[in-house]
Parts: C-alpha cells; structure tokens; sequence
C-alpha cells in the first residue's frame, strides 16, 4: 500500500514562526518592504491559563482586543504566544527575549508586561526603524539639488493647475448656458465652427500665454467632464448621507434617438435646513417595463443608502409610464418591497390634469365643447391673411389648445369669452370681405354660429369661472418648497371654490348664460336651463368627485393632519389620537409618546398657530434652536417636507437634456451627457461646493500618469 504524505501550508512571510526561522536582518530589501505592508500576523490564540486570586479559581485567556488596543503586538498559533513585532524584525541584545524569542503566555500578568516593555527604549528604536524602513534618508531629502527639483516641479505643478482650473471655468460656463461643447470637425483645429468651449478656451487663451501653449498639445474636454460630474456627485451623496430622509422622484421619456431614459431626482433636507431638489443621473434603460426600471433605480439605490439605510428612503414619486403608477405589480410596488418605509405619493400637478380630463371625456357634451373650442386657434393658425384679420379686429392671439395641458385649455377659455364679440365681428369680416376663398368662409360660418349658440356660451361662461381657479392650483402645486400640510389646505381651498360655482349654477336665481341671450329659433345643440344646470351640476359634481378621490391622503399621508394649523384648535380640545396612531405605523422610526407630548404643547402654544405650513414651523424650530427638545416634531416636519408633492422637478431635468441634445446633435456620449445635465441644472451647486476646481483637478491627476504634472511633492 502506496503511503500518503501530508505538507504543512507555507507559513505567510510576516508570521512569527517564519521570522523565527528566516531572520529578518538576512532577507532582501524587497522582501523586508513586503513583511513591513503585511504588519503583524494577528491568528486567533487558544492560550488558557488557570489563576488563583484570593483562595479563588479563575481561567483566564487571550482576547482579540489586545490586537486592536496594541497594533504592535503579533500573535504565533503555532508557539501559542504573543510577541513584539518590532522586536521581533530588529533583534536588539538587551531586548526582553520573551518578546522576540520565547513569546509572552502570562495572561494574568500580560497588562503590566505590556505597559513595561513599550515604555522601554528598545522598543521604541525598534518601532521608528520599522516606520522609516524604505523611506529616502532625511540627509539626503536635505541636500540642495533635491530642493531645488521640488521647487521646480511645485512651480510647474502651480502653472499646469492654474492653467487646468481656467479650462475647468470654461466648461463649467458652457454648462450653465447649454452651449454646444463640440463643432464641425472640432477635433481638427481648423473647423469654421469649432463649438462653444473651444472658442471661449481660444478667448481666454488669448489673454493668458500659458493656456495658449497648453491648447497646442492637450485636449482633456471628456476628462475633466467626468472629474466635475464625480465631484458633484460625490457632494450630493455626501449631502444624502448627512440628511435623516431622502425621497426620490423619477419620470421616464424617450428621446430623439428612440431610447427610453429615466430621469432620477433626489429630495432631501441638507445641513442647512434648505430643501434641496438633486439631479442624479440619466439612466437609459432598454424599455420602460416595471421590472427594467424598478431594477435601474433598485440598483442607484443601493450605491445612494448603502450599509443598512434602507429606512431612510420614505417617499417614491413617479410619472410617465403606466407601469409605475401599478398598486400591485409596478415601480412602487417593488420598491417598498425592500425599502419599506419608501411611501408611494403620486405627482399631484399630474392628477390635477386626470381630474380636468375626467370631467371632459365623461361627459359627451363638454368633449365635444372642448373639440369646439380647439377650432379657433386651428381656424387662424393655418393662413397669416386669417391672422392678419384677426389681429386688425380682435388685437389678440389666440392659444391653442392641447387634450393633456389644462393651461392652455384655461387660456383659451379665457380668451375666446374675454374677446366674444370682437370674434363675432372678426368671422363675420371674413363672410363680408369677399377677399377669401369659400371654405375659409364656409368655416368662419359655423364659427359665427357656434358663438351664438346657446349651450356653447353657456359652456364658455362656466369654463370661465371653474378655469382660474384650476389654474390657481395648478400653479402653487409645481412650487418647489410644498409640503403636505400646504396641499391639503391648497385641496381645501379648491373644492370650495367649486362648490361656491355649483351653488350659483344650481340656484333659481343663477345668473346664468341661457339669462342673458334670446334662444335661436332652430338650434341643432340646443338645451333647456333645466338640462344646462343639469349638466353644470355634473361638472362640478365630477370634478368634486375626483379631487376627492385623487387628493386622498392615504395612511402615510394622515400625519400631515397633525401639523395642520388650522387644526389646532380642534386637537387641543382633542388630541387626534387615531391620526397619531397611523403616523407612527407609517414611520415606525418616530416615539408614540414623546411625538404626543410634544404635539400637545403646540397645539396649546399660541406660538405656533402663526407657522401656515410644514416649512415655516420647521425653520421656526430651528431658528429657535427647538429641535432638541422637540425632537419628534422635528422628525415629522422633516418626512412631511422630504416628501415630493410635484414630479416638476423630473420634467425640467428632461427639458434641460432635450435642449443639451438639441446643440450636441447627439454626438457625445450618455456619461458627457450627464456631465453637461448636471452642469446646467445644478449650476448654483457647481459654484458654491467649496474648492470645487481643486477638487476636480486632484480628481483628475490622480485619475492616471500624465504628462503634465498635477501633484506636489
């Protein structure tokens, strides 16, 4: 039978048991740098010894902590003893030889003999050799040719950064005002176009020498546009990791290139106490499934919160796909699957617009006033003599209008009740003139008689009275600085509004459009007052109906009710314990108890009824220097404000890369892209990081070996 042969593993060159075999003071420099990056060998020891203190037993043994208190100390499993590791590598005669030789095993004594033995000068000599061991000798770091170099190459490192931080200026300038980078065949130098950066880089250069023997041999444009967009970057993530909560809003689109991308928004409160609205990133994605995005975003998530700070993410707000918006199986849905405290909000601006488009698909007669309507700015956007007329009779424009953009439906409303008559005699000009072709004329009269028409006015009169008050609330709800506390009260305001228009319209004494002119002898549209209040009431009913339905709040959102000012003379006479309840199952993070007791004191506090909103009480604490003793309060300012009320946000960033790609004509890739994104839309953060240009130019020489030189010595 054929005998097996076991081989113990190689001892690691740091070990104690390879230095006892291999001296130090015999190995070759290079192996003796190596043993130096290795440090000491630090094994797990199994020494054990049994004491007696007092007529009483005690077992005592090595404790790992001893490596973390003295780095020095080398453990040896093999001679279950610990050792100087200093000591150990320059052997000096005198040196206690149960730390080199032998190894120390005393437990019971082991503190003193550590307190004694680093104390002594030995050690001490020895620990400097190990922590000069490579360096270059300080006689020869003093002679004067080495000055002189370092001062030479200090120089020269002055003038490349110098140089390098006036480029960092252009581009951040090309940023800010979305000027092409990039011209005709900029490459070549000699181009007639050579794009916006290279013909202010060649300006400036014009001014400075220096810079303008740098252009003749370097082009770091691409370079440096990723150093500025890392270190923006590296500040938001700094900022995030600062902030108690962050909220994400994100939209999807497709670009010119028919690739679907996805815009990502941070929103956060920053150590200042300013709500800040970040751009992140553009992620292309390759189809605007729930499972593509929700894996994009889970995937930036993961590098924005990492370590466990899942909880830091209460709020997602999306808008654009239908998937996202899923309940069950969308973009939310997978989302607060691992980050659970990620509430899904949905784009308030956004459901205002499915309210408007409710009331006009539902019901056939508004639908078809709306179609009506869209006729007249079509009627004159299609000829400049019909434009000309319109301007000589009426002297306004008129909007056109969209099925999605209430703005422009209110503005037309608005415009064609404002200016009726001078319509009126503006289509019967164009009948009259002789000077236009019969269709023109065929059309410009069924506009005279649709404006005549009973309903149609009656419609147009409504409209104008429902109109400014959806625009009110369209307009405060893409504000920036919106809480929740705000939008209720926004809601509030709103559905009175249209109650007030439905109580005149439903009223015997209603002054009504169908009070003020004769009814036409043959009308094809025509409806009775009963049947005109009828369809107003539904309207209003409609209306009513969804911007209840809509602006809901759910379970997450009833906290808002808790700082509602309006409020707190109800809840001081009770306290809203259901409310309080459901805002600590939404936000397990805050203290039922102490959050109750702090509401209490405000809620009597005549202090406080004066803040209208989340924001103002939150800076009302901190300027007050409250927020450590109200410290849940603070916490629940903090959710309510964190969390997006608008996607408004998300459709600027898309703005801005459309209008970047439009001068770019494509032709720079997703990352410079992002670069020039996040340049644009965060400008005012590119000027106020501190030693923002220092910051990129140690990005950038530490990126790879250049030339030039960058780094001081």
């Amino acid at each position: 039978m054929a005998s097996t042969s076991t081989t113990s593993p190689i001892p690691s060159p740091n070990s104690v048991k390879s230095l006892l075999q291999h001296p130090f003071e015999g190995r070759t420099l290079a192996e003796k740098l190596q043993v130096k990056e290795l440090g000491p060998d630090q094994p797990g020891l199994t020494i054990r010894q049994q004491t007696s203190d007092r007529g009483k037993q005690h077992m005592r043994s090595f404790s790992r902590d001893w490596y973390w208190r003295k780095g020095w100390l080398a453990g040896c499993s093999h001679a279950d003893a610990v050792f100087c590791f200093p000591c150990l590598l320059f052997k000096t005669t005198g040196t206690d030889p149960a730390w080199t030789i032998t190894g120390v095993k005393d437990m019971k004594h082991l503190s003193e003999k550590v307190k004694k033995h680093e104390n002594t000068r030995l050690h001490m000599e020895n620990s400097v050799k190990l922590a000069t061991l490579g360096n270059v000798t300080i006689a020869t770091q003093l002679t004067d040719g080495h000055r002189i170099a370092v001062r030479k190459h200090n120089e020269g490192v002055d003038r490349n950064r110098q140089i390098l931080s006036k480029t960092i200026d252009c581009v951040k300038l090309c940023g800010a005002f979305e000027l092409a980078m990039r011209g005709h065949d900029d490459e070549t130098g000699s181009s007639e176009n050579p794009g916006g950066f290279r013909g202010l880089v060649e300006c400036v250069a014009s001014l400075d020498r220096a810079l303008q023997e740098h252009l003749k041999t370097a082009s770091v444009q691409n370079e440096l546009l990723d150093c500025m967009l890392s270190v923006i970057k590296d500040h938001i993530l700094e900022e995030v990791k600062r902030a108690d909560f962050i909220a994400i809003q994100a939209d999807e689109t497709t670009d010119v290139s028919t690739h679907c991308q996805l815009v990502l928004v941070l929103r956060y409160i920053d150590a200042s106490s300013n709500v800040q609205e970040r751009f992140f990133e553009h992620i292309t994605v390759q189809n605007a499934t729930a499972d593509t995005i929700a894996a994009a975003l889970m995937e930036r998530l993961s590098a924005i919160l990492p370590n466990g700070q899942n909880a830091k993410l209460i709020a997602q707000s999306y808008d654009g796909a239908a998937v996202m918006r899923g309940a069950t199986g969308g973009v939310p849905r997978k989302i607060s699957d691992v980050y659970e405290n990620a509430h899904y909000v949905h784009c308030y601006a956004h459901q205002l617009s499915l309210i408007m488009q409710q009331a006009a698909s539902r019901i056939p007669r508004i639908r078809t006033f709306f179609s009506d309507l869209g006729g007249f700015s079509a009627f004159f956007s299609r000829s400049p003599k019909r434009t000309t007329v319109l301007d000589q009779v009426v002297a306004n424009r008129l909007p056109g209008a969209a099925t999605t953009r209430w703005n422009f439906h209110s503005r037309a409303v608005n415009t064609v009740h404002e200016h009726k008559d001078d319509l009126l005699k503006c289509f019967q000009t164009i009948r009259d003139s002789g000077n236009f072709d019969p269709l023109t004329v065929r059309e410009a009269g069924g506009f005279v008689r649709m404006l005549e028409d009973e309903t149609f006015c009656f419609f147009l009169a409504l409209f104008h009275e429902i109109m400014p008050n959806v625009d009110t609330l369209f307009n405060q709800l893409q504000m920036r600085n919106i809480d929740r506390v705000f939008i209720e009260a926004l809601v509030q305001r709103f559905t009175e509004s249209i109650l007030t228009i439905r109580a005149s319209v439903s009223s015997p004494g209603g002054d009504s459009a169908s009070d003020q002119q004769p009814q036409p002898k043959k009308q094809r549209r025509m409806l009775g007052p009963g049947e005109q209040e009828r369809l107003a009431t539904e309207v209003c009913d409609t209306i009513l109906m969804h911007a209840k339905e809509r602006f809901s709040f759910t379970q997450h959102l009833i906290s808002a009710t808790l700082l509602h000012v309006e409020l707190f003379p109800q809840h001081s006479a009770r306290f809203p314990d259901s409310a309080l309840e459901t805002a600590v199952q939404a936000y397990p993070m805050l203290n039922q108890a102490k959050l109750k007791t702090e509401l209490s004191l405000i809620y009597e506090n005549s202090e406080f009824k004066a803040c209208s909103g989340a924001v103002p009480m939150y800076q009302f604490f901190m300027e007050n220097n409250l927020q450590s003793t109200f410290t849940e309060t603070v916490s629940l300012l903090k959710i309510l404000i964190t969390t997006p009320m608008t996607t408004a946000e998300s459709e600027r960033r898309f703005s801005t890369l459309k209008r970047i790609k439009s001068f770019l004509r494509n032709t720079a890739t997703q990352d410079h892209l992002d670069a020039l994104a996040m340049l644009s839309m965060e400008k005012k953060l590119a000027r106020d990081i501190p030693d923002f240009n220092k910051k990129v130019i140690e990005r950038f020489a530490t990126q790879k070996d250049r030339r030039a030189k960058f780094l001081y010595k």
